[in-house]
């Protein structure tokens, strides 16, 4: 076993892994408290001296010569190390990189951050500024291909794709680290950057600290000159060669000639080191070396490099030992001290640039290339038919993983290659010759094409989109939108890295190396031409695309190569279209025409109601496609077909008489799959296929089916057509449309296509699921599961759970129906006149033919030849040749037992039971013992024993069975009880149709025969039992449904609970009244199939033996009776529905839910969860409801005879009749809506918010929970869902609650003026409208709503939701309309408004005030003036005030014209002339006519009014205030001092609450630091439902409060994470918890923010932040114990157990003893108590003298144990050797334990004890 620092490094260098098994610690000598120390130290010591020696002498070598290089070889990516040092050149300039090629064919890149530092510096400097550039100096501006750098290598590593990764770096001060400023010297070459364009010059940034290098603008127009270019710019990069050094290398003047820089040679006294060599140097070398593959040359007297074969000028042939040679330096390795160099011209005399750096050739394939050289570790040169010498890597010498085999890649041997790429660095190709790149359709981004289909396989998914490589270089990306043709949420669910997809090319970008991609079906798939440019969108061309962006003048849609097009609105559809953005969405594939295009300004435009014309030109084809569009084709229509064509999968059919084109799929021409082959081969051009079902039509064609069970579900049943229809239970019958290794997915009528999981495919063990089904196979499936949201459901293909009424029945059906389509067949072939198969045709089952035997195959099949049947081969088995001896030309006339159509084999036997067989008459439903003749998959051929007579018998039982295992297979010759069910033999080929009998008690008959069987199988016990015998025995064991008891003779037999007493009692056991050993005298009255353990169920899974049934019911015992009056075992048939039974549990099946019950020996039961029990307390635990073999009392609610169980109900509920109360389980909870409740019977219900309680309550929903059982009543049914009703008044008639909110059943309920309270349940522009009953609706107008005043009715909606309780006054009831008027002002229902105050809407009155014109002031005002006029004239003519009864005139009002349809403008002048009668404006006198009265108080009135006016800012009227007198003025300013001493007595008052936000505001000032008042804040701000104002107050708490006060500070950001978990989104959430844990502990922030989301159930999130803390903390012992006390409340017990194992894998050791005890303790309180007690236990075996592990034992065990347990713990302790101190410590709680619990003999017991400990130390002393 490795040790864990071999798997899991800290660090640093390389673990060697030998010294690591060294120093392994032996088993036995480990023990975590001694000192230990490894042999390896010990060694280190003693060899320390040797290894000094050692060092010493590798340091004098390395000291003679700075590098030695042994081998010459290429320059692989395993050779290249961070911080080396080689020479490039430009491949390609990118916007954002440079790619540089490398020597020896590697590429590289530089990042645009990594050219120079002032470079860096002028782009960061120009984003950070708003300032727009004037030229943006890009790579482009700055490089150009075929530039050669100095590089150095930055990181090494792997891309995303796992290709090897080189990323390079120019910036000098990385290149020329290795310089100093006092090594320059004249003559040097070094690389640099411009750094700044001064006056007279550049500076040049050459990397070197201390160093300012200058090139004067002279030697820079020189260069510019040379190179003809413009001007330098910063950034650009430069060789430079220094003319001058000044100030000890501090100043530097530099030349950029080219034709100078060439000429230089590096020279020795330069005082260049192998730290300071630079790659591109040109040096004078002599050859030390010629080998192979290279040379080997010396410089500067003490360094040596080398040069690959890849960089020699001329044949190596050419070179001597000794001759001096020009070389240039192309990299210099750091660790190894390798020089690499070459002698190629072109690096020896740079110019500008390197020619050429790419090829056209690139992806050519060559034939008859020949291998020139072949050097083993690194490749072969080869030459193409053109003379071009080309290389090959040696990985591209051999396939794919293999190994690379010189013998067929010697020299002179024949390839064919084909063109990788071209090396810039070593101007030469590079080729390979794998056969899978030399076949490859893509080498490089230019050769796709837009609208290409490709295949790829998906390598990542991301949240824009998906990657799909094409190549191992080659990879696109697929748009999120692109994904499917509808927008996917979870697109991981459909597509996993690693699939492979076929995709379409959208547009491909070569040069920047970006391919888009498509897996939209319809674009994949599409026949229509496509549009990759302008040029080809012809007008009338019909074409798909996809929509980009929808706008209100109409959709642009996207073709191929980015090619765009725009549909007007008018050509959106052929209806007007008001939103396009309604009916269209971005990503939508649409088939568009082409109407216009004009290429030159590159528009398009297009159509979508055109799009009916069709692509094709031909008026034919354009006509049938109308026709297909245009056929009624629903689903279940019958129709008649004629076969145009057949293919693989099917027949192209064309439905008559219109014509119309279709497709019949070969799996669809039948229900059973071997006679669909026989049908399509059958079936001619031609020939005409009646009773055709249209079962789907899709856009490119009509699909049909001609299965006969999936017509008659169509055409009997009311299928559900959505998914919304169906329920959970329903069966349906469909085919299998796929398999996938997961599951199965079945495809019913109407398009639903639903999976069955592994899990869910058959009652026995799947391990493959294509073994089980076959794909079209015909299946009946049970919908389990439903998400109508995500539209997708689950079924269940067990038979067990897809079994019907009448299995038996059906399966004859089948086998009728498959040898009626196989007569069928026959019959078409007969019509046909085929010569070679009329003789075939000729032959049936039972027939005698003449044949020759000719030979004897090795397996005993013998074959004979039929003149009559020339092209048929006759053949028998073994086993139908047995006792018989032929030779070979011998005549036979054998029997045919079945004939294959396909094959033309025709199977016989010579049997002599079927060759001499009388002739008896059959009878219908007799019962006869067959044998086994031949097998088919559908069905099998037997022969009945009395008779002889062959008949057909179905091999499955159900449409589903159709796997089984070899042992359960049927075998020629095996014996079988069968019934006779179908005599007429003219459909079925001359054949009986017969059902195989279940192996029952054969004496069914009261003739008296002993019980024998005939099977050929392994027998069980015999025995000469009858029935009616009675029979002594002994009671052998008890079972809870059933007393085994053995008789005298040995013979084992059993007693049913329903046969020992008379009458059992509800809740009694009575196989418990019998007792093991007791004699019983018993009756036999049946038998039953039971297995033995004799023989292995895989080798023999259907031998059973009988057993008989006994009873010891005196009323079956009698002598008296007769063997034909004994009554039998009931059967299932004998119990109808509703039949009260008594039945005896078996068990509680968890994982169908449901109780399985015994009523009699041959009959059981199952009772379903919901009708278990009318409590749904009692099934929180239904498995502990009853006991095993408990008798209950039960209705039988339905009989399921195919398998002997029958349905029952435990809690009395038969049906959901009305008013039947029952219990539910919530299914889904619809917010604001209600609740949908599954009911027993496989039913589905709804409640809604008023029938949840008869008290309504605010959020009524919140309450409930997925999968809660609750109960409720049945009210109705309304359009075939079942209403429900879970108010206690409904589910509880015998109580009485307090009911607050009656049902209302109808309006006429309602009367004007009463309170009632709702729900609301919808906004629109009419009114809110609430829901007050089931039944009854009520409508507020908005007026009647709030006192607020609202401008736009959408206002209502977004600050009113959806449920909120309000209570409302009825103001109108019309009874005849079914309609009611509410209000739920503050004025009418004394609640408060529904909006509150801090939402700052305008109040009515004062936004009707301000909305009033100006011009209607005016006049106001001078209507009021004339008045005060007229009255102060009339008063001065009469001398006095006017009397009430003298008094008269006409009011004056001014209205302004008001339009009839401005309801709330005529309530508000209304209004208004009803305030101005309450002033009492002064009447206009006019002379005679009558008076209207004034009163006094009114005048009043309208003085108190006009004052008002006045202070609002109107005009001051004559009315002046009169002036105080000095006594009511004493008398004000006494009322002022007395409330503002009463203000000051309470501010003072230290008990007073804060009651306002200026309240806390003061607060908060006198007591900054303190949390309690802060938070007292926030719950005030919540309360008043102040969410953001509660922040704002948390915000100032975190920036008043002092740094030092941080558990002060702690309690704030805890108050503010719980506000944003309840309140808040989970984004606002994330957002504070990372605030936190930058100013706090982080530990106690990831503690708190767990305990928050555990308080609010919110556990998967809590547990996830526990694993997050484990990887944070994991050295933290609170964390684990936390975590653990997390998992034992949820009760994963063993969750808790394997976190403490990992728990000890990262603890110190010190606090592993401490972290045990606390599990321990934990599993106390909520685990397993026993195994709690056994981890105290070994702990405290390992470290027995910790009195503080004994001192918490005894605690758990006196609060979880027994008193005995607790004593001898106890009692353990005390007769320990521990100190005395501690001993005392234990004796005095075991005393305070008896006091406690104990007698006084304990409590004196225990004195003793410690009496004698005394005594004991005190003798020892």
């Amino acid at each position: 076993m490795t040790s864990a620092d071999e798997d899991f490094p800290r660090g640093g260098t390389f673990t060697n892994t030998n010294k690591l098994k060294g120093t392994k610690r032996p088993f036995e000598q480990d023990n975590l408290f001694e000192p230990y120390e490894s042999n390896e130290k010990k060694k280190k010591k003693d060899n320390s001296y040797e290894n000094k020696k050692i060092a010493q002498k590798e340091k004098e070598v390395g000291a003679s010569k700075l590098n030695d290089s042994k081998n010459v070889d290429i320059l692989y990516f395993k050779n290249l190390v961070e911080g080396m040092l080689i020479m490039g050149c430009i491949k390609e300039v990118g916007d954002f990189e440079l790619m540089v090629s490398l020597p020896c064919g590697l590429n590289g890149f530089v990042s645009v951050t990594n050219i120079s530092d002032s470079y860096t510096k002028f782009l960061t400097d120009h984003v950070n500024t708003d300032e727009i550039m004037e030229e943006v100096l890009t790579l482009s501006h700055l490089f150009s291909p075929g530039m050669i750098l100095r590089c150095i290598i930055s990181t090494l590593g792997k891309t995303a794709d796992g290709h090897n990764s080189i990323k390079l770096s120019i910036n000098p001060k990385d290149v020329n680290k290795g310089l100093s400023s006092g090594c320059l010297t004249p003559g040097m070459v070094l690389s640099g950057s411009v750094a700044s364009i001064e006056d007279h010059g550049f500076l040049i940034d050459i990397g070197i600290p201390g160093s300012k290098a200058f090139l004067p603008k002279q030697k820079a127009f020189e260069y510019l000159k040379e190179i003809g270019k413009g001007n330098l710019k910063v950034g650009q990069y430069l060789n430079c060669l220094i003319e001058e050094v000044k100030n000890e290398g501090r100043i530097v003047r530099l030349s950029i000639s080219q034709s100078a820089i060439s000429k230089v040679v590096a020279l020795e006294k330069q005082g260049w080191t192998l730290s300071s060599l630079l790659p591109g140097l040109v040096v004078n070398a002599e050859i030390d070396k010629v080998s192979q593959n290279g040379l080997t040359v010396k410089f500067f007297s003490s360094f040596t490099g080398t040069v690959d074969f890849l960089h020699l000028d001329s044949e190596t042939a050419g070179y001597n030992n000794g001759q001096q040679v020009k070389a240039c330096i192309l990299y210099i390795q750091p660790t190894s001290r390798a020089i690499g160099m070459s002698l190629r011209p072109y690096v020896l005399k740079p110019g500008p640039t390197i020619e050429p750096v790419t090829s056209e050739r690139i992806g050519e394939v060559f034939k008859d290339c020949t291998i020139k050289k072949l050097y083993r570790h690194s490749g072969a040169s080869i030459v193409l038919p053109d003379k071009t010498v080309v290389f090959a890597h040696r990985h591209h010498l051999m396939e794919f993983g293999g190994q690379l085999k010189p013998n067929k890649v010697m020299p002179g041997t024949k390839h064919t290659c084909r063109i990788l790429d071209y090396a810039p660095m070593d101007q030469m190709f590079l080729v390979s010759l794998q056969r899978k790149i030399i076949t490859a359709s893509f080498l490089r981004y230019k050769d796709i094409k837009p609208g290409e289909i490709i295949e790829g396989k998906i390598s990542s998914l991301q949240d824009y989109g998906m990657w799909v490589s094409i190549t191992p270089y080659i990879r696109g990306l697929v748009p999120r939108t692109h994904l499917a043709d509808i927008i996917l949420k979870n697109p991981s669910k459909k597509y996993s890295p690693g699939d492979e997809v076929r995709c379409r090319v959208l547009d491909v970008n070569p040069v920047i190396k970006r391919m888009i991609l498509t897996l939209k079906k319809t674009l994949v798939k599409s026949t229509f031409p496509i549009i990759v440019n302008y040029e080809n969108a012809e007008p009338g061309m019909i074409t798909h695309g996809v929509i980009v962006c929808i706008k209100d003048f109409g959709c642009i849609v996207c073709f191929y190569n980015n090619v765009k097009g725009l549909v007007p609105r008018n050509e959106l559809s052929t209806e007007v279209v008001p939103n396009p953005e309604k009916m269209f969405y971005t990503g939508q594939v649409v088939k568009v025409k082409v109407l216009k295009c004009n290429p030159e300004e590159k528009k398009l435009l297009l159509s979508f109601k055109a799009v009916s014309s069709g692509v094709s030109t031909n008026k034919m084809d354009v006509m049938k496609q109308t026709q297909t569009e245009e056929f009624d084709c629903n689903v279940g229509k019958i129709v008649e077909v004629e076969v145009l064509n057949k293919t693989e999968n099917g027949l192209n059919v064309t439905i008559l008489p219109q014509k119309i084109p279709a497709f019949l799929p070969l799996a669809h021409l039948s229900d059973h799959v071997t006679n669909c082959t026989i049908l399509w081969e059958v079936l001619q051009v031609g020939d005409i296929i009646s009773n055709v079902m249209c079962f789907n039509k899709s856009s490119q064609q009509i699909m049909l089916t001609k299965k006969t069970l999936i017509k008659n579900s169509v055409e009997e049943n009311d299928l559900p057509k959505d998914i919304s229809d169906l329920h959970s239970g329903m069966l349906l019958i469909g085919f299998v449309r796929n398999i996938k290794p997961y599951g199965v997915f079945v495809e019913f009528p109407f398009g639903l296509i639903g999976l069955a999981p592994k899990s869910a495919l058959s009652d026995k063990y799947v391990t493959d699921t294509s073994d089980f089904f076959q794909t079209g196979q015909t299946v009946v499936a049970k919908v389990t599961e439903i998400d109508v949201e995500k539209r997708r459901f689950l079924v269940n293909l067990q038979i067990s759970q897809c079994t019907g009424e009448d299995d038996q029945n059906e399966s004859l059906k089948l086998l009728l129906q498959c040898l009626k389509e196989r007569n069928s067949a026959v019959d078409i072939l007969n019509k046909r006149g085929d010569p070679t198969l009329d003789s075939i045709l000729l032959l049936s089952v039972s027939k005698k033919i003449e044949v020759v035997f000719e030979e004897e195959s090795s397996d005993g099949t013998a074959y004979f030849k039929c003149s009559k049947v020339p092209g048929a081969i006759v053949k028998a088995v073994k086993y139908h040749m047995k006792g018989v001896n032929v030779v070979p030309g011998q005549k036979v006339k054998p029997v045919v037992l079945h004939v294959d159509l396909l094959t033309s084999q025709v199977h016989v036997s010579l049997r002599k039971e079927l060759l001499n067989c009388p002739v008896k008459e059959l009878m219908l439903d007799s019962k006869h013992l067959a044998t086994v003749q031949h097998v088919e998959k559908d069905f099998a051929i037997v022969s009945l024993e009395e008779s002889g007579q062959l008949a057909a018998m179905p091999v499955t039982a159900h449409l589903n069975d159709c796997f089984r295992f070899q042992s359960e297979s049927l075998t020629l010759g095996q014996t079988l009880n069968v019934s006779l069910k179908h005599l007429s033999k003219k459909s079925t080929g001359g054949l009986v149709l017969v059902l195989r009998e279940p192996d029952k008690f054969k004496n069914t008959t009261r003739v008296r025969k002993t019980s024998i069987t005939k099977e050929v199988l392994p027998t069980g016990p015999k025995h000469s039992l009858n029935l009616g015998d009675i029979v002594v025995g002994t009671v052998k064991s008890i079972k809870p449904t059933s007393v085994l008891v053995t008789l005298e003779n040995g013979i084992t037999c059993r007693i049913h609970a329903s046969e020992i007493p008379e009458n059992a009692t509800p809740g009694s056991f009575p196989s418990s009244l019998l007792k093991v050993g007791q004699k019983v005298t018993a009756r036999v009255i049946g038998g039953r199939d039971c297995v033995t353990n004799r023989h292995l169920p895989i080798t023999h899974p259907h031998f059973t033996f009988t057993m008989p049934e006994l009873t010891v019911l005196p009323s079956k015992i009698n002598s008296e009776l007769k063997p034909e009056d004994i009554p039998l075992i009931d059967d299932v048939k004998t119990f109808e529905v509703g039949t009260e039974v008594v039945c005896f549990v078996i068990k509680y099946n968890s994982y169908s839910r449901c109780l399985h019950v015994e009523i009699t020996g041959k009959v059981w039961g199952t009772a379903e969860l919901l009708l278990m029990s009318l409590s749904p307390k009692d099934l929180k635990h239904p498995e502990k409801l009853f006991k095993l073999g408990q008798a209950i009392k039960a209705t039988v609610v339905t009989s399921i005879s195919a398998d002997g169980r029958l349905s029952v109900s435990i809690n009395g509920v038969k049906n959901l009749a009305e008013d039947t109360v029952t219990l539910a389980t919530v299914s889904t909870i619809n917010p604001n809506v209600g609740l949908i409740l599954s009911l027993p019977f496989s039913k589905t219900g709804y409640v809604g918010l008023t029938d949840i309680s008869d008290s309504y309550m605010s959020d009524p929903l919140k309450q409930f929970s997925l999968g809660q059982i609750v109960r409720c009543c049945v009210l109705g049914e309304e359009n075939k869902k079942i209403r429900l009703s879970m108010r206690p008044s409904k589910v509880f008639p015998g109580h009485r609650p307090k009911i607050r909110d009656a049902e209302i059943l109808s309006v006429a309920n309602l009367n004007e003026g009463q309170i009632v309270r709702g729900f609301i349940k919808s906004i629109s522009d009419k009114g809110i409208f609430v829901s007050l009953s089931r039944t009854v609706t009520g409508r507020i107008k908005f007026k009647y709503s709030t006192c607020y005043f609202l401008k736009d009715h959408t206002d209502y909606a977004k600050n009113i939701p959806l449920g909120m309780l309000v209570s409302a006054m009825v103001l109108e009831v019309d009874v005849k309309e079914n309609k009611v008027e509410l209000s739920i002002l503050q004025k009418d229902t004394g609640e408060p408004d529904i909006f509150p105050p801090s939402l700052g809407f305008p109040l009515r009155g004062l936004v009707k005030d301000k909305e009033k014109s100006e011009a209607f002031k005016k006049r106001k005002r001078k209507l009021e003036k004339e008045i005060s006029d007229t009255k102060q004239t009339e008063q001065k003519k009469k001398g006095q005030h006017l009397s009430e009864e003298n008094y008269s005139g006409v009011e004056v009002f001014f209205r302004e014209p008001i339009d009839d349809d401005d309801d709330e403008r005529k309530e508000n002048l209304s209004h208004t002339s009803k305030t101005l009668k309450e002033i009492g404006e002064p009447r206009l006198q006019v002379s005679g006519g009558f008076s209207w009265d004034v009163t006094l108080d009114t005048l009043q009135t309208f003085k108190m009014v006009q004052v008002e006016y006045s202070s609002e800012g109107e005009e001051e009227t004559d009315n002046k205030p009169q002036k105080k007198t000095k006594r009511q003025m004493n008398q004000d300013k006494q009322l002022q001092e007395m409330e503002l001493a009463k203000v000051e007595r309470e501010l003072m008052d230290p008990n007073r609450q804060p009651k306002s936000a200026n309240d806390f505001d003061r607060l908060v000032l006198s007591s900054p630091d303190s949390s309690i008042v802060w938070l007292q804040y926030m719950a005030f701000h919540l309360h008043a439902t102040e969410i953001d104002q509660a922040r704002v107050v948390a915000e100032r708490a975190l920036k008043t409060i002092s740094f030092r006060e941080e558990q002060e500070k702690m309690n704030v950001w805890v108050a503010l994470l719980n506000l944003e978990n309840l309140y808040g989104t989970e984004e606002s959430l994330n957002k504070v918890f990372e605030r936190a844990v930058q100013y706090c502990e982080p530990l106690k922030v990831f503690q708190h923010l767990a305990d928050i989301y555990t308080k609010s159930e919110k556990y998967e999130k809590a547990e996830m932040l526990y694993n997050t803390m484990l990887k944070r903390f994991r050295q933290e012992k609170s964390v684990w114990l936390n975590y653990a006390m997390f998992l034992f409340k949820q009760g994963q017990t063993n969750a808790a157990q394997r976190l403490l194992q990992r728990a000890l894998k990262c603890l110190l050791n010190k606090d592993h003893i401490d972290t045990i005890v606390k599990f321990a303790q934990l599993e106390f309180r909520y685990g397993d108590t026993e195994r709690a007690k056994s981890v105290f236990e070994s702990t405290l075996s390992n470290y027995p003298k910790r009195s503080d592990l004994w001192s918490v034992y005894i605690d758990m065990m006196i609060k979880h144990g027994s008193q005995e347990e607790v004593r001898a713990i106890c009692e353990r302790v005390i007769h320990m050797s521990l100190p005395a101190k501690k001993i005392k410590f234990f004796f005095k709680r075991y005393l305070e334990y008896e006091k406690k619990h104990g007698t006084a003999e304990s409590v004196e017991g225990v004195k003793q004890k410690a009496m004698d400990y005394i005594e004991g130390k005190s003798a020892v002393s």
